[in-house]
Formats: C-alpha cells, structure tokens, sequence
C-alpha cells in the first residue's frame, strides 16, 4: 500500500484538492445565497417604504385605508386605484421573489394581504385588477383572503 501511496502521490494530491475545491465551492455558494437573499430583503423593504412614502406624502390617498370607506357615495378615485395597484405589484414581487427562494420567507404576509384586503377599496380595486395578475399569483391572494 505504501508503495501504491508514494508511486500514486500527484494523482492522491490532485484528487485532494479538487474535492477540497468543491467543499469551499458549495461552502462559498451557501454563504453567497444567505447574503444575497438578505440583500434582497433589504431591497423589498426600500420598495415596501417608497410605495407607503406616497401614502403619507398625498394625503388624499387615506381613504385607502378607511374600512368605512363608503364607495357609493363617493367612487374609488384614479389616486386610489394607481396607488392600490403599487400595492399589489409590490405584493406581487415579493410573492414570486419568496416563490424562487430569492429572499427569506416573510411569516407575516399571508396575514398582511388578508388585512388589506378587508378593506372597501383595495377589495374593489383587487376584484378588477386580478384578472391582470399571474394566475398563481392570483391564487396566492385569494388563498390569504381565505386565511384565518
């Protein structure tokens, strides 16, 4: 055997390397995945303000967020609409970011979508701006309004 060993060195020292190789790959892969997902949660939370600095910026826009809003007696406006529609373009790119397992699962959406969408506006707004969305995308939020 130690013969085999010492005729074998450069084939025994060049398979050493390349498994040791393919360690510090899968090792560098996993650290690059955690950093990147964590890079992209920092990129939807910068979304996820932006959109809501519009909120707060035009304050015409809080009726969005009224439960009593009455939409018979006063119709969702253009404002409302576009806004609301940021909103679930927003959803929808978190939704199919977490769906490829770019960035970590966000527990509390499930729940978020289900809030907003008790809401008169955004209810209304949904019921005509969904059959523009994905299908699955689609799904995901009917399956959040039904959420307990």
């Amino acid at each position: 055997m130690k013969g085999w060993a010492l005729d074998n060195w450069f084939t025994i020292l060049n398979a050493v390397g390349v498994i040791s190789g393919l360690f510090f790959t899968a090792f560098s892969l996993r650290s690059e995945t955690k950093t990147r997902r964590i890079a992209n949660l920092l990129t939807i939370t910068t979304n996820h303000r932006n959109v809501w600095k519009e909120f707060f910026s035009h304050p015409e826009l809080a009726r969005v967020l009224d439960a009593s809003a009455d939409l018979i007696k006063r119709p969702v406006t253009r404002e409302e609409e576009i806004f609301t529609n940021f909103i679930f373009l927003h959803i929808s790119s978190v939704y199919c970011a977490m769906n490829d397992e770019l960035v970590i699962k966000l527990e509390g959406l499930r729940r978020d979508v289900a809030q907003f969408l008790t809401l008169p506006i955004p209810q209304k707004i949904w019921e005509k701006s969904k059959l523009l969305q994905n299908d699955d995308f689609v799904n995901f939020v009917e399956a959040c309004r039904n959420w307990k």
